[in-house]
């Protein structure tokens, strides 16, 4: 059974998203503050975690950041923080999803399942795939340059592979989203998109500020480039 880890403060909003929680059949965990997420936090254990971002004693992007540190298990942000600003610091130190309240339970519940289901949707019988000096060791859900480690988070991961599995073809925005995020890509804007491609650069491109491996293909949309 997948296990969640939930980080929210506001009681009024605990109760209902914890029966939701667990009527779709997941367990979950509750912390808080920063202080308890810390003295339960245990990476092993869990399989998503939803985090608030203002908190009594601290903020859900400094936890957001320890997580990351040791572990690429999908993060969602849960928050009533909708500055746009917020919303790409958020995705910048490595959330998959961000959703601001007011939301729509079903809305929420159907990205909790998808971001689960695509974790788990990425193991095959493949074991690896290549491009270039790019290696993705699928069983392990691990991606190398030139033999060195990449810490990519799962959405990092998800696109990244993507991209390889259908290299030298142009994907639209629409498509990149709608695989990514199970049709739910109306919740999504361009802007998260340019997002993560952005993050996923700096991690594979020698230069990211001139990319040849993830390509901009004006008014069209992206491609991976396999010559590179």
């Amino acid at each position: 059974m997948k296990r969640i880890f939930l980080l929210e403060d506001d009681l009024s909003l605990l109760n209902g998203l914890s029966f939701a929680i667990k009527k779709q059949g997941y367990e979950l965990d509750v912390a808080r503050t920063t202080l308890e997420a810390e003295e339960m936090w245990n990476q092993d254990r869990y399989n998503l975690a939803i985090l608030d971002v203002s908190l009594p004693d601290g903020s859900g992007f400094d936890f957001c950041k320890r997580i990351r540190e040791t572990s690429n298990l999908p993060i969602m942000f849960l928050t009533a923080a909708d500055e746009e600003t917020d919303i790409i610091m958020g995705l910048d130190i490595g959330a998959d999803d961000y959703i601001t309240k007011p939301f729509k339970l079903a809305v929420f519940l159907s990205r909790i399942n998808a971001l689960l289901r695509r974790s788990n949707d990425f193991n095959s019988s493949l074991s690896e795939l290549k491009s270039g000096d790019i290696c993705i060791n699928i069983l392990e859900s691990e991606v190398y340059k030139k033999d060195n480690l990449l810490e990519l988070t799962a959405s990092e991961y998800k696109l990244l592979r993507m991209f390889i599995e259908n290299h030298d073809q142009v994907l639209s925005s629409e498509q990149i989203l709608s695989r990514l995020w199970d049709c739910e890509e109306k919740y999504i804007d361009n802007n998260s998109l340019t997002v993560y491609i952005r993050r996923l650069r700096i991690k594979i491109e020698d230069d990211p500020g001139n990319p040849k491996r993830i390509i901009t293909v004006r008014g069209m949309g992206y491609k991976w480039n396999s010559q590179n």
